[in-house]
């Protein structure tokens, strides 16, 4: 994902003016309460950066599902497994606002249509940037998918880093979450549910 300049956000967020000002006055109330000077030449422009990043990293709280999806829905036939793995996404932890930062698998078996492929990562930012606790963005990746596309069976497999956990508290670094949600034949079928999670393992340690 390529990094976004300070002045690069979407036009939406630069013309949200009275948001962007409400939240840099907070910020700017913040820095001075943790013993900063905000009006020092590195930290003035830092409430605008701030309130920006967040109604960025928080966009997807307002928005449908259909935001994502659009007319990405195709008639197939095929009613093999269809897997797409290593999702790379961004969200804040709802408890402290800290980052969250991991990847998504998802596995679905068509019945009928299929989903353009794109559209999948696009849920997944959906759902992503918002505050988040990681439990409630598989469930909700999953049942996306399946109001989406009606599939057989939807399977999700979320793992991510807490910095809420690596940079405070346990201070444990290395920790690694692991978050699954299966649905109609996933939850039915062993074979299925084992054919995703060993697609999705391929050449992983």
């Amino acid at each position: 994902m390529t990094a976004l300049h300070e002045d690069d956000f979407p036009e939406p967020i630069a013309q949200d003016q009275d948001r962007v000002a409400t939240i840099a006055g907070a910020i700017h109330t913040i820095l001075g309460a943790l013993g900063e000077d905000p009006n020092r030449e590195g930290l003035q422009k830092t409430p605008q950066r701030v309130a920006k990043a967040l109604i960025y990293l928080t966009q997807g709280s307002n928005k449908p599902l259909n935001d994502a999806v659009g007319d990405a829905l195709f008639a197939s036939n095929n009613d093999e497994l269809v897997v797409v793995r290593n999702i790379e996404f961004y969200s804040l932890c709802e408890h402290h606002m800290l980052p969250i930062i991991g990847h998504v698998d998802i596995g679905y078996i068509p019945q009928g249509r299929v989903i353009g492929l794109s559209k999948l990562a696009r849920i997944v930012d959906l759902y992503a940037r918002r505050l988040q606790i990681q439990e409630n963005m598989t469930q909700q990746i999953a049942d996306a998918v399946q109001q989406s596309t009606q599939a057989l069976g939807v399977a999700v497999q979320v793992r991510a880093a807490h910095m809420c956990m690596a940079m405070r508290g346990v201070e444990k670094i290395n920790s690694e979450t692991i978050t699954s949600k299966m649905l109609g034949a996933f939850r039915e079928d062993g074979q299925a549910r084992n054919e995703f999670l060993q697609l999705i393992g391929q050449g992983r340690k």
